[in-house]
């Protein structure tokens, strides 16, 4: 059965920084597209960033990261990454992972908090 398991989250002070990372497994993940999402509380889930699958790992971003935010993914790992710098108060949500190919899939998600 398909797995994505995010980690990395937590509490961070505005202009710092987090690592998030989300481990798959039960899917060929080279050639999936993974995205990443993030809902803030009262907000729809909206779109951060994503990268394809195959030999073409083009990334796209969503303009309130760009410049901050780099997707990149590991494919002997089966782990796509997304390094958050310069995190700001409004980039507090729960991340979520995303899997496509065809088939859809989505991790659990984890919390991100940017607070002093």
């Amino acid at each position: 059965q398909v797995q994505l398991v995010e980690s990395g989250g937590g509490l961070v002070q505005p202009g710092g920084s987090l690592r998030l990372s989300c481990a798959a497994s039960g899917l060929a993940f080279s050639y999936y597209a993974m995205s990443w999402y993030r809902q803030a509380p009262g907000k729809e889930r909206e779109w951060v960033a994503s990268i394809r699958g195959g030999v073409d790992s083009s990334t796209n971003y969503a303009d309130s990261v760009k410049g901050r935010f780099t997707i990149s993914r590991d494919n002997a790992k089966n782990t796509v990454f997304l390094q958050m710098n310069s995190l700001k108060p409004e980039d507090t949500a729960v991340y979520y992972c995303r899997a496509r190919a065809g088939n859809d899939y989505w991790g659990q998600g984890t919390q991100v908090t940017v607070s002093s």
